[in-house]
């Protein structure tokens, strides 16, 4: 088979048979094509990229690159080599005699991916413009098809090409039939099944009856792969001599194993064979190729957008593809579902149904709900309750009636091993990874080993760099562990299977991942995040880290991380592990990844949030990696002497504090500042914890320091300078990488109820701003030599979601106008003009705006202005006077969330409150005030969020080189070459301003303050 087709030379013009060639019973000389199309369905899909019809934004990589394989059998392929007579053959989505046979066949497939689902009906329709017999038969497989029609035109004496690399399908094979796999352009002979199997092609089903299958759950015998299958067929002929002869075997084991399972690889050997006497309804005759009608197959492309091919095919056909309209069926989607010939609807759908009104389907997500075709019967069932919560449902329960098998699991010790591994995983298509650090730093740690899993109980674990104990100084320096793959072969081999754009990539915080991997030079692309998955349906309602999940969905308890390695000075890092143990640790974590992601999947359709995942869980893991990775420069002497100057004011307030008291303390100890507090001062309002000590807590200093207690509001001050002291400016140091000398914060994106990003080691987002102590510790912050910081901040961005949501004419109007919210604010309250008010009215409106959002009460409102609570209460009651909508926003959040737990923001993120009804006055409060502020705090994380995964992009367009490092709630920051600044600050405010859209429209303007400066806080 060539590499490529051979240069056209002169195009002949093309043959005009008449419409309907008569049926011609194939013979010798005569080549019969058999497309696997069921299997080259989801091979297209995952080989090609993303590809967005741009009419309607309908997903259509896997129709283009179907029809891109039919063009090229039918006039792409060498003269002498095309087909005579030629089929597309479909899987039925029903039951087969094999689920009769054992119910559990296929009970564990992988669903197809929710964008694939509404393809498959197109891809049927494909087949038909190309005027291609289009077979599919109730009870058989289209691989029972195949074999059928194989066996007729081999007895016929013709050559048979079956167009797939379907290892089932490798029985098939003889000197008649071989297989091509159009992908990678090779041909699967005789000798290229004997090199995958060990045995030629028609022992191919004894071997596999005792390895069994699990993709299709073909249970074979436990213990036995391929190879030893082969080595145990060539010695004793076949299946049934081997199980006669089991009692010979001299291995226990596998001899023990034999006996046992007997009756299993008998089943299995039932499920593997291929019928090939299957009553055709379609004969073998009516498959001969004939000349499409170019207009009809033109039209469906152009109704495709499918440019390039369109104009192939009309080049070819000499035909003006400007003369024809678009297929309008085909275009609209309502021809997609028409019915059969057989009069049968797909399964799922109810008279009518068109793509876009699939079962449970939401204006959000359109196309993206229909059942798998391909389904196992739990599936179907569920399905066709109309349900996809239900099958979440189905699913979950057949995966805890599954029990984790952890002897299943592999350890891969071989580069050969591991390829089997890459090839089982490509042809999947999609598989669930988990890589073991030796640290929590992505950015400095060692890849110890990477566990894949591609079904439940089928997961492995390739050790790279786990240690062996013994010898040398201590108990781990005595050099690797044997029977591992050099770390740099490894990775080079995983390397293109981790690019593929094609394969799905299922992890849990696989961000994580994504740094580490870069690290090393590879780019993780294609991901999915069961956590994130987690996130986006139950955030503020379950815990999502993966031993909580996996026991809530599976009751499965798994292996305890901290068990593994131990705790205080005897802790180990992942690398000192065992690797037996590292292997059943970490490929039981992918098999969850894997089963999580298979139950919640449906869960993101069924309850409307498939969404908020790809647009704001999904897109921002590669965004926030690539910031991780970038991370930011300090100047270290900057840190130095305001270390020096905390120290000094700590020394200060320290001296004084004891003073006050009268006597010696150590300001740090709770228990003796609380014995002086609530003893020694007899300052009322104290309270006890568990232990009996008093509580010093942060809360019930700040109300004794609102109340006038001095002795309180310098500890306070004490605990904040010192806190400053610990947590920055001696620690930043700290964090500065050996290579890039610059800090590397990490990013959670499930760490808040709110969709807010939360920043850890370091933590730059709670950096007090409110302080000049907080504002020197930004001054810290530089760009490097030719650079500025670029700080692009959301103005107000919270009131101004208050006065939308909320709909306040005054306000709306107010930000309309680009007035000063809080002397407009002051102006209506009070009654005073703007123009000239004094700074103390202005200050007092700023206080209540700010405060109203976070349900300050008159409490708190007085103390914070220093004023009679009275005076505070009848400022906020006036302020509601003045703006009812603002009390009539709050009372229905407050009873939305209490009837439905959750509330909403304006993408669809659910924010859940379930502790809302809680019996405990002060915990219900909480929880209402804090739904209040979740619609608003929410609204503001979804639109940078927007912003963050578009901003990328927008920068490239306009060729510009600045990059984004940081993102503080409603600010990002980046590092601008000097000379692009000017270019740069109305790109980024572009984006940020328009986040919104076109998925929310705004009544009320977004503003954005950019600055560049040299540091962070001048840049602020």
């Amino acid at each position: 088979m060539p590499k490529s087709a051979p240069k056209a030379a002169a195009k002949p013009a093309p043959a005009k048979p008449p419409a309907k060639a008569p049926a011609k019973q194939p013979g010798k000389g005569d080549h019969v094509f058999l497309v696997d199309g069921s299997s080259y369905i989801f091979r297209a899909y995952h080989a090609l990229p993303p590809l967005n019809r741009k009419s309607d934004g309908l997903q259509v990589n896997a129709v283009l690159g179907f029809c891109n394989m039919l063009w090229k059998l039918l006039r792409d392929m060498p003269e002498d080599d095309r087909p005579t007579h030629l089929a597309i053959v479909f899987d039925k989505s029903e039951i087969t005699f094999r689920n009769k046979l054992y119910p559990d066949y296929k009970a564990h497939r992988l669903p197809a991916p929710d964008d694939l689902i509404p393809q498959f009906a197109l891809i049927r329709e494909a087949v038909r413009a190309f005027d291609l017999p289009c077979l599919e038969q109730v009870g058989f497989e289209a691989d029972d098809l195949i074999a059928t029609y194989a066996r007729l035109a081999g007895e016929r004496d013709a050559k048979i090409t079956i167009v797939s690399s379907d290892k089932d399908l490798m029985q098939l094979v003889t000197d008649k039939v071989t297989m091509y796999d159009t992908m990678k352009d090779r041909r699967i002979g005789i000798p290229e099944v004997i090199e995958k199997f060990g045995v030629p092609p028609e022992k191919v089903v004894e071997v596999q009856a005792l390895a069994g299958d699990s993709t299709d759950n073909v249970p074979g015998v436990p213990g036995i792969g391929v190879k030893t299958a082969a080595q145990l067929i060539v010695e004793y002929g076949d299946l049934e001599q081997l199980l006669f002869r089991a009692g010979e075997i001299k291995q226990p084991k596998r001899r023990e194993a034999l006996i046992e399972n007997a009756e299993k690889a008998r089943i299995s050997r039932q499920l593997v064979l291929l019928d090939d006497k299957v009553d055709l309804e379609v004969p073998l005759d009516d498959l001969a190729v004939q000349e499409p009608d170019a207009r009809r197959l033109i039209a469906f492309l152009k109704a495709m957008e499918f440019s390039t091919l369109t104009r192939r095919v009309a080049e070819y056909s000499q035909v003006d593809p400007a003369d024809i309209e678009p297929d309008a069926g085909n275009k609209s989607g309502a021809s997609v579902f028409a019915v059969p010939p057989s009069g049968k609807k797909p399964d799922g759908y109810a008279e009518g149904a068109t793509l876009f009104d699939a079962p449970g389907a939401s204006p959000a997500s359109k196309g993206k709900t229909a059942p798998d075709q391909g389904a196992d019967k739990q599936d179907k069932a569920a399905s066709h309750k109309g349900s996809p919560v239900s099958l979440a449902a189905v699913r979950a329960e057949a995966l805890r009636k599954l029990p984790v098998d952890r002897s299943k699991y592999q350890t891969i010790g071989g580069l050969d091993a591991l390829k089997a591994w890459i090839a089982r995983a490509h042809d999947a298509g999609a598989f669930a990874m988990d890589a073991q650090a030796n640290s929590d730093d992505p950015m400095q740690a060692d890849i110890c080993g990477i566990a894949l899993a591609l079904a439940p109980n089928d997961a492995c674990y390739v050790p790279l760099a786990h240690k062996q104990p013994g010898g040398g100084a201590g108990l781990f320096d005595a050099g690797l562990a044997p029977n591992q793959i050099k770390a740099g072969d490894a990775l080079a081999a995983l390397k293109p299977l981790l690019e593929s754009p094609g394969i799905l990539k299922i992890g849990f915080n696989i961000k994580f991942n994504a740094v580490m991997l870069a690290q090393h030079g590879i780019t993780l692309r294609n991901v999915d995040d069961a956590q994130l998955m987690s996130y986006a349906l139950d955030a503020g309602r379950n815990s999502h880290a993966l031993a909580s999940l996996t026991e809530r969905w599976f009751g499965h308890a798994v292996i305890n991380h901290g068990e593994l390695v131990g705790s205080g000075k005897n802790k180990l890092t992942f690398d000192q592990v065992a690797i037996d143990k590292a292997t059943a640790y970490s490929a039981e974590s992918a098999d969850m990844i894997l089963r999580l992601s298979r139950v919640l999947k449906p869960r993101l359709v069924g309850e409307h949030m498939t969404t908020v995942y790809e647009t704001l869980e999904r897109p921002l893991v590669t965004v926030l990696a690539r910031m991780e990775r970038r991370g930011i420069s300090i100047d270290r002497q900057v840190l130095s002497r305001l270390s020096g100057d905390f120290a000094q004011t700590a020394a200060r307030v320290e001296a004084e504090l004891q003073e006050i008291a009268g006597e010696p303390i150590n300001v740090g100890s709770p228990k003796q500042i609380g014995d002086i507090i609530f003893g020694k001062m007899g300052i009322p309002g104290g309270t006890k914890t568990k232990t009996g000590a008093w509580s010093t807590s942060a809360q019930i200093l700040d109300e004794l320091a609102e109340q006038g207690h001095e002795f309180p509001k310098k500890i306070l001050e004490w605990r904040q300078v010192s806190k400053l002291k610990s947590t920055y400016t001696d620690a930043l140091p700290e964090y500065v990488h050996p290579q890039t000398h610059r800090v590397h914060t990490t990013y959670a994106l499930a760490a808040t109820t709110t969709g807010r990003l939360s920043s850890n080691e370091p933590n730059l987002q709670n950096i007090p701003v409110r302080t000049e102590d907080g504002r020197k510790i930004r001054r810290a912050f530089i760009a490097t030599p030719g650079h500025k910081l670029v700080s692009a901040d959301y103005s107000q961005i919270e009131l101004r979601l208050l006065a939308e949501i909320a709909d306040i004419p005054v306000l709306k109007q107010a930000f309309r106008d680009g007035l000063d919210i809080h002397a407009m604010t002051a102006s209506e309250m009070f009654g005073v003009p703007i123009k000239d008010m004094p700074g103390e009215v202005r200050r007092r409106a700023k206080a209540i705006n700010f405060g109203i959002i976070y349900g300050i009460s008159a409490f708190g409102l007085a103390n914070q202005l220093g004023i009679p609570r009275e005076e505070a209460s009848a400022y906020i009651k006036k302020y509601f006077e003045r703006f009812p909508g603002i009390r009539a926003y709050m009372d229905e959040t407050r009873d939305f969330c209490r009837t439905n737990g959750y509330v909403t923001t304006l993408f669809g993120r659910k924010c859940h409150y379930p502790d809302i009804k809680a019996s405990n006055a002060s915990v219900r409060s909480f929880n209402e005030r804090a739904a209040i502020n979740a619609r608003l705090q929410g609204t503001a994380a979804d639109i940078i969020r927007r912003a963050m995964t578009r901003m990328e992009d927008a920068l490239a367009e306009k060729k510009l080189s600045a990059q984004m490092l940081l993102q503080v709630h409603d600010e990002l920051i980046f590092e601008v070459p000097d000379a692009e600044v000017a270019a740069t600050l109305p790109v980024v405010q572009h984006v940020m301003q328009d986040a919104p859209f076109p998925a929310v429209v705004l009544s009320v303007p977004l503003q954005v303050d950019a600055r560049a400066a040299n540091n962070w806080e001048e840049a602020h």
